[in-house]
């Protein structure tokens, strides 16, 4: 692994972490990270925060009982700017651990992907494009958690950090020249409203694909049974699928047992029937009511695309091509599949027709519509 041209230190104590907020002060441009486990848990731990300065890159271990508030106030300071790669789970975590965002914010995975970069591209494969640098990925799925953490461990956190300044820098200069730094910043923003990271589970069905094709008392069991699941999954702290895995709420759902029998004739475990057992039954009966008074929502009472819908949706899709082409940039960037089909259905507010995209594709949908 190539080694940054400043040392990698772990904070542990009070007396590291005071020099760590020294350094971080100095600085108007803060490149972060953070390092979380959630394997076995429904909400993210945050383990490491990663900070780079010139002074150093600090891995401040978050688990050592140290007092962060200074650090955070530090870190959310209006007046830095925030660096980061792919940051939507970092300021899940980060959010659900202080309270707030850290704004504002330049995402170098936002940035690279309106300069062409894959809409996806990870940080080692930019980091390689982009300055020519090949990254270790081996401690890709490390348990951060864990104590101690490795030499090896301590570098490969650090490096996350190490090459973002460059990395940013190669990549805003870029923007600046195309004229879509603009853009780069209106889809960081995006990322720091805290709505997009809240409990929401009047919305968590929309997690199981293809359930806007299901016939409504399908659609309305499924709803039912996903709200409970987000909630139990919260109140307990525990993964999703481990409550109520996909197959087993789809089959929920569909075949809409009655009893406790029922449950167990689907393959349900013997403790989830007897602890949640009835608590399941009573979803399926709210959710009979739901579809008795009318309450689904008609948004989601799709039937499947026809020849023809799936038509139009081409149609648009090749408008959204050849403007992207033009951008040089992939077209799921403008509008996705998804927008398309939905602007065709008579949604409108829809990422296509916001901020900047409203002008350089947005209006252009909107006069192709049949």
């Amino acid at each position: 692994m190539p080694t940054p041209a400043v040392p990698v230190r772990l904070i542990d104590s009070r007396s590291g972490l005071e020099e760590a907020c020294a350094a971080i002060a100095q600085v108007t441009s803060l490149p972060l990270d953070t390092e979380f486990a959630r394997t076995d848990t429904f909400r993210p731990r945050l383990c490491l925060i990663q900070a780079g300065t010139p002074a150093g890159l600090f891995c401040i271990d978050t688990l050592a009982g140290l007092d962060l508030a200074a650090l955070w106030q530090l870190i959310a300071a209006p007046g830095r700017e925030k660096v980061l790669h792919a940051a939507k789970q970092d300021i899940e975590v980060l959010l659900l651990c202080f309270g707030t965002v850290p704004a504002p914010l330049f995402d170098t995975q936002v940035a690279a992907a309106l300069l062409g970069h894959p809409p996806q591209a990870g940080y080692a494969s930019l980091v390689e494009a982009e300055i020519g640098v090949r990254l270790d990925k081996g401690q890709t799925r490390t348990d951060w958690s864990r104590r101690p953490l490795s030499a090896a461990q301590i570098d490969y956190a650090g490096n996350d950090v190490a090459w973002l300044p460059e990395l940013a820098g190669r990549l805003r200069g870029r923007l600046i020249s195309a004229g879509r730094e603009a853009w780069a910043l209106e889809d960081s923003a995006a990322l720091l409203d805290p709505a997009l990271y809240g409990l929401q589970p009047e919305r968590a069905w929309e997690r199981l694909g293809g359930l806007e094709f299901q016939p409504p008392a399908v659609q309305a069991r499924a709803r039912r049974l996903a709200a409970w699941r987000e909630q139990r999954a919260d109140s307990s702290n525990r993964p999703r699928q481990w409550i109520l895995a996909d197959p087993l709420l789809l089959a929920l759902a569909t075949t809409r047992p009655r009893d406790a029998a029922g449950l167990e004739a689907l393959g349900l475990p013997a403790g989830l029937v007897r602890h949640s057992g009835a608590a399941l039954l009573a979803e399926l009966a709210r959710a009979d009511e739901d579809l008795g008074a009318g309450r689904l929502p008609a948004a989601v009472q799709q039937a499947r695309p026809t020849a023809t819908d799936n038509g139009q949706v081409k149609r648009l899709g090749a408008v959204v091509q050849k403007v992207a082409g033009e951008l040089g940039i992939a077209p799921e960037v403008l509008a996705t599949r998804g927008d398309l089909a939905a602007l065709l259905r008579g949604a409108r507010d829809l990422r296509p027709l916001r901020g900047w995209r409203r002008a350089v594709i947005g209006e252009t949908l909107l006069a192709a519509l049949p």
